[in-house]
């Protein structure tokens, strides 16, 4: 398996991949699937300065991981969101671990100093045919800590979810840090 830089060429297949999180899972809070051109948009604006890569192995794509801006105002400008998304039938093969490897070291390169993940989650003993709590259980493996909980946030398939924060430092908070290095990234694999 090897990591490598989406590029708009991807977006066909990335959305294959995506497409089953949206129309069946509420990890995704989408109610439809991107139209193809939509998703390149997205490809090159999001690539344009943050990391945006996948996993492949024998030529196809097993997943995805990329970066955005956490918030809007230039304060924020070492905090990141990060997301995953890995195809269905390559869960739990290391896929994810590898790419969120890549992408930190890639992010940390740049000089972010702080991971964030918006998840949705079921709270409690809840069971749920369209959600699990996979991701947070795969974010706190890989070092996250759960910060903060948004109650019945989100609702999709005529059901309320919760949404966590988790966060992951990943770099010394001096004072007066250097600039980050937007658009300036390569992979860093882990």
């Amino acid at each position: 398996m090897t990591v490598q830089k989406v590029s708009i060429d991807d977006a066909e297949e990335l959305l294959k991949i995506y497409a089953p999180y949206v129309e069946k899972t509420a990890i995704s809070f989408e109610y439809e699937v991107p139209s193809p051109e939509e998703f390149k948009g997205r490809i090159r604006d999001i690539s344009a300065k943050f990391p945006y890569i996948k996993a492949v192995e024998d030529g196809e794509i097993l997943g995805y991981a990329y970066a955005t801006s956490f918030k809007g105002r230039r304060a924020y400008d070492w905090s990141v969101e990060t997301t995953i998304y890995v195809r269905e039938d390559a869960k739990r093969k290391g896929v994810g671990k590898v790419l969120y490897g890549a992408l930190e070291n890639s992010l940390k390169d740049m000089g972010i100093l702080n991971l964030n993940a918006c998840i949705a989650y079921l709270s409690g003993d809840r069971k749920d045919d369209n959600l699990t709590n996979d991701s947070y259980n795969f974010h706190k493996k890989l070092g996250y800590e759960l910060v903060g909980t948004f109650h019945d946030s989100g609702y999709k398939f005529e059901k309320w979810y919760d949404m966590i924060w988790m966060e992951k430092m990943i770099g010394e908070h001096d004072v007066n840090p250097p600039k980050v290095r937007f658009g300036n990234w390569d992979i860093k694999n882990a």
